[in-house]
């Protein structure tokens, strides 16, 4: 049996985006047109629009799995990130590559952080197949960010953390924004933070609770 990927992605845009008021017409032409079971392990490509985080490499002893982020939940982090043609975004833990194709579509240059050696091959595999020329694949610790190509008027975190990191502040541009999910479950919540002459300012936007993003997590402490 074929499966009919153009018809599923315009139910995605239709039944899941707009419904939880993504609207921003480029965002919904991007999401409506990238395949993103080109980023999803092949035996679970059937499973690609579904409306749900999707595994795409298991927990080792190292790191803990990683999800492609379900998409009305990236949808709406996308459309808070308020991203323009002339942005110079940092996608951190850009996982397989679906965000970085995303939001390649939406700005001008893209750097795509990934942690995850194999998940950054994959990216980059894929992100050359669909010809997004304007995104970088690179790899390193996700909470030092990238500060070669810094700063960034968009910095875009693709998961849960329990804080944003002063260095990821650091690489803001000002002027820029950055959008992450604080918290756990249920209780997290996602922020926008704007940097405007030097001092940084944030605002809870909405109740989101997405998948947690390895490295982020504070350190626990010792209760007497």
């Amino acid at each position: 049996m074929t499966i009919d990927f153009s018809q599923q992605r315009a139910n995605m845009v239709e039944g899941q985006l707009r419904t939880s008021d993504v609207t921003a017409s480029a965002l919904l032409d991007a999401m409506g047109d990238i395949p993103r079971e080109a980023f999803v392990p092949g035996r679970k490509q059937a499973l690609a629009y579904l409306d749900e985080d999707l595994e795409i490499a298991p927990a080792t002893n190292e790191s803990a799995a990683r999800y492609l982020m379900e998409p009305a939940a990236f949808g709406k982090l996308v459309q808070l990130a308020d991203v323009r043609s002339s942005d110079v975004v940092l996608n951190v833990g850009a996982g397989s590559g679906y965000s970085a194709a995303v939001l390649s579509r939406l700005a001008s240059f893209v750097v795509a952080l990934e942690s995850d050696e194999d998940l950054a091959a994959k990216a980059t595999d894929a992100l050359s197949e669909l010809g997004c020329v304007n995104v970088a694949v690179v790899s390193g610790p996700l909470q030092g960010g990238y500060a070669d190509d810094a700063p960034y008027d968009v910095i875009f975190i693709g998961g849960a953390v329990d804080s944003v990191p002063q260095t990821l502040i650091d690489q803001l541009r000002d002027g820029g924004r950055l959008v992450a999910v604080i918290g756990e479950g249920n209780a997290a919540q996602a922020l926008l933070y704007v940097k405007d002459d030097g001092i940084v300012s944030s605002r809870v936007a909405f109740n989101l609770a997405v998948k947690p993003l390895p490295g982020f997590q504070n350190a626990p402490e010792f209760v007497f």
